[in-house]
């Protein structure tokens, strides 16, 4: 199976793709496309790996994902209704090569730049959802016009980077699949206790020669990563488990003692656990 690249069906010679996802999970390898995502979480709650970072994503979250850019979302995996994404696909030559570069276009340029980092939209969301939640009705030329103003509100609103660093080039087959166990396995265990030696071998590298070549592609350790993944899940516990101790919680996180994970946990959110469940509540 080649898991990048992921190819967005499209109906027809339509240049505006427009793709509702009901699914108990999202799609879960990490793959990219050639077309700009901007996607409208209607329903459901999980993880984004994107770039260098994992971010969390929830219910009324406004995501873009800039072009060929390498991602995953992971849904949480207690999921009992199913989680629903409406998406908008485009590239920047789908309405011909000239079209962004029209004076009514201008300042679209930041837009781009933005979205290769991918970005989070934090102000305007109720027009954006709205905007979004007219999408399915709409006639082809109701939808284009609709894009426009979404990506007119995208311009005007605060956003803030899903990422500080993406892996440029292009991945081989053999690395995207590489790259797609590596994270699924992580995803799948993190709560355990993985070594490196265990995922130089899913990833059917020498230990030595994984550290770098994952280093080379996250510009992070996996140990961060993995980290940090830990960390975010731990986020969503202290929020939605409040009948759970911290100590509990760090062990569901696959930490193996308390202090361990109070001082990660202070190093990634500026805060203790305690406090951060706190300020959630």
């Amino acid at each position: 199976m080649k898991v990048l690249p992921f190819k967005i069906p499209k109906p027809g010679k339509e240049a505006l793709v427009y793709q509702e996802d009901h699914e108990l999970k999202f799609y879960d390898k990490l793959h990219e496309h050639e077309e700009i995502q901007i996607s409208y979480i209607a329903k459901g709650s999980g993880n984004l790996i994107l770039g260098d970072t994992i971010n969390d994503y929830r219910e009324g979250d406004i995501l873009v994902i800039g072009e060929h850019v390498p991602h995953v979302f992971r849904s949480d995996d207690n999921a009992i209704d199913k989680s629903i994404m409406y998406t908008l696909f485009f590239t920047k030559n789908s309405f011909g090569k000239e079209f962004f570069k029209l004076t009514e276009m201008s300042g679209i340029d930041s837009f781009f730049d933005e979205a290769e980092y991918g970005m989070k939209i934090e102000t305007n969301t109720e027009s954006l959802i709205r905007k979004f939640s007219k999408l399915k009705h709409q006639s082809r030329i109701e939808r284009l016009a609709s894009f426009l103003q979404i990506l007119d509100l995208i311009q005007q609103s605060d956003k803030t980077p899903l990422s500080s660093f993406v892996y440029h080039k292009k991945y081989t087959d053999i690395e995207g699949k590489r790259m797609s166990d590596v994270y699924q396995y992580t995803l799948d265990h993190f709560q355990e206790n993985i070594t490196l030696d265990t995922i130089a071998e899913i990833a059917n590298m020498t230990k030595n020669a994984f550290c770098r070549y994952f280093k080379r592609r996250t510009n992070k350790t996996f140990l961060q990563f993995l980290i940090e993944l830990r960390i975010e899940h731990a986020c969503k516990l202290l929020y939605k488990e409040k009948e759970l101790s911290v100590a509990a919680i760090s062990e569901l996180c696959g930490f193996q003692n308390i202090a361990n994970f109070n001082r990660k946990f202070k190093e990634l959110k500026h805060t203790t656990p305690s406090q951060y469940r706190l300020h959630v509540a």
